[in-house]
């Protein structure tokens, strides 16, 4: 399936969706609180068949938090890209590991690292940094180090 044919696809299934333009892949962008909607829909509708969340993660741009998430379908060999703008001062989105299984521990790692919080997400802890850590989100730009004095 082409870019093109895709994008009429997704449109007619979700109106609110923007398309970035000149991306290697084709992107889109959503509100926070159409993304869980549209995941569904992504990962269920025949046509479309995203069944494979092979990479999630967070972007800090000091005014708000992007997730991006790449999705691709092993039955028609496409590939999407999704990003959702948080805000910054209460980053929060849907969880989407009862979707893609591989969320689960993606959503942790970006828990962690960027203090965002997914919504009934199963296990949302502490993954890699040790007991002690809880909210200093040491990949945010505005993270100060003292030791290490790290400073973005």
């Amino acid at each position: 399936m082409q870019i093109e044919e895709l994008k009429i696809k997704i449109t007619a299934l979700f109106p609110t969706v923007v398309f970035a333009e000149g991306t290697q892949w084709l992107t889109l962008n959503i509100e926070p609180t159409e993304w869980l909607p549209l995941a569904k829909q992504l990962r269920n509708e025949d046509a479309l068949y995203f069944d494979f969340l092979s990479c999630l993660t967070c972007v800090d741009w000091k005014t708000h938090l992007t997730m991006v998430y790449h999705l691709d379908s092993t039955k028609y060999r496409h590939t999407i890209v999704v990003k959702v703008k948080l805000d910054a001062a209460k980053p929060e989105i849907e969880t989407v590991s009862t979707i893609w299984k591989t969320a689960e521990s993606h959503e942790r790692e970006v828990y962690e690292m960027f203090g965002v919080n997914f919504l009934n997400h199963p296990d949302l802890r502490l993954m890699i940094l040790p007991d002690g850590w809880e909210g200093k989100n040491p990949l945010r730009k505005d993270f100060e180090d003292p030791i290490n004095m790290i400073r973005l």
